[in-house]
């Protein structure tokens, strides 16, 4: 008998750990199930290292879906599992997943479920692949269930590549015009000290081309010193962000910010609609899923609000009404969930819901970026304007043209 590390859900959706001692991961599974837990990962306590090792490196999430798609596309051509799983591991280029697929080969060889085998490398397999997966198993539409979660992890790359992708010029536009400012402040505006020296004696000095000096004498002297700072700064506010604390503060002024708080709480909440649809299209329970959907909403405050609404449905209650209540869900959204629950159509609204605000999302972000463009032009111009005037001032007023 054997010691099996386990992370798993219970019914409210709280996450518990621990050790259970078995003879096989089947049977560790069995052993969770009769505690009505849902397991999310289980691995020999003495192996962890060994199964999970490959997962900690990235894989691309095109790569990750195209393995879904001809893995369903085998076998619904007929193809059994194992023999499968060997032939997408000799097609994998990626040396780094052709481990992973091996791993999982083994693991179904030996007896596990193709979802068991998953969730021992959640760096690489989300919940939501795992959950559906398992739900295909148990439901014997596996092959279904892999086209599902192929189709919704290339969606949610398509939708992150037209964000990254809008960001870039803009990005770019920034970074460029503070290198050539800061280029000019410490390189450029320095040679004309000299020639102001007798007018800033005299207080004849414009305070431009003062304010420009003295912030030109400060940047070069201490530059470093303040770059520095920076970095220090950036680091500990990362830290800090990375604590729940820090994390539920930077998604609700998210949230709040104008005019990109509605475009961040429409994403979020399109995630949260898209994954909680495809996984009950898939056969999760509702509470298993509103579990998943809450952390693949990517922000705490709307995932709070999930998990409000899914203490409300263990009671018995609507989903609906606590997405109503806490001002979070747009009142559009709210009334046609209202109207899926009592159609019993829910799992085909929620896609609907999730397409329709990725395409509202997808207009709101092609008009701030055409409009963060020229203001990003206008802003580097204006720095720019503003230091050659100030260097021209004195000089026009010393010769008396102005």
């Amino acid at each position: 008998m054997s010691d099996f590390r386990y992370v798993a859900h219970e019914l409210s959706g709280r996450e518990v750990t621990g050790v259970v001692s078995a003879d096989n991961q089947q049977e560790a599974l069995q052993q969770l199930a009769a505690r009505k837990l849902f397991p999310v990962k289980v691995t020999p306590a003495d192996a962890t290292r060994r199964f999970l090792w490959p997962s900690a490196w990235p894989v691309r999430a095109s790569r990750i879906a195209g393995f879904y798609s001809q893995l369903a596309d085998l076998l619904l051509g007929g193809v059994p599992l194992l023999r499968s799983l060997a032939l997408m591991q000799r097609k994998t280029k990626d040396a780094r997943f052709q481990k992973i697929v091996a791993d999982i080969h083994d693991q179904v060889a030996n007896g596990s479920r193709l979802a068991d085998a998953f969730a021992l490398h959640p760096n690489v397999f989300s919940d939501l692949a795992v959950s559906m997966v398992r739900a295909g198993e148990e439901g014997s539409f596996l092959e279904d269930a892999l086209q599902r979660v192929a189709e919704f992890t290339r969606k949610r790359e398509l939708l992150k590549n037209q964000v990254v992708g809008a960001m870039v010029y803009p990005a770019f536009l920034l970074v460029t015009g503070t290198i050539i400012v800061t280029c000019m402040m410490i390189f450029f505006v320095p040679k004309f000290e000299p020639i102001f020296e007798r007018l800033s004696e005299r207080g004849e000095l414009p305070w431009a081309t003062s304010a420009l000096m003295g912030f030109s004498n400060l940047l070069k002297n201490y530059g470093l010193l303040a770059g520095a700072m920076i970095v220090v700064a950036v680091v500990l506010l990362l830290r800090y962000l990375k604590t729940k604390s820090g994390r539920l503060r930077w998604d609700r002024l998210r949230l709040t910010l104008r005019p990109t708080g509605s475009l961040v709480r429409s994403l979020a909440i399109a995630r949260f609609c898209r994954v909680l649809g495809t996984l009950m299209r898939s056969g999760v329970p509702l509470l298993r899923a509103l579990q998943i959907s809450k952390d693949a909403a990517g922000n705490l405050v709307i995932g709070q609000t999930i998990a409000v609404a899914a203490e409300e449905v263990t009671a018995g209650r609507s989903l609906a009404a606590p997405l109503e209540s806490s001002g979070q869900f747009p009142e559009e959204v709210v009334e046609m969930i209202t109207v899926a629950e009592e159609s019993n159509n829910l799992e085909h609204i929620l896609i609907q819901i999730a397409d329709r605000l990725e395409e509202q999302a997808q207009i709101r972000l092609a008009l701030l970026v055409r409009l963060l463009e020229p203001c990003m032009l206008l802003i580097m111009a204006g720095m720019v304007l503003f230091v050659v005037a100030a260097l021209l001032l004195p000089i026009f007023q010393s010769s008396g043209i102005v």
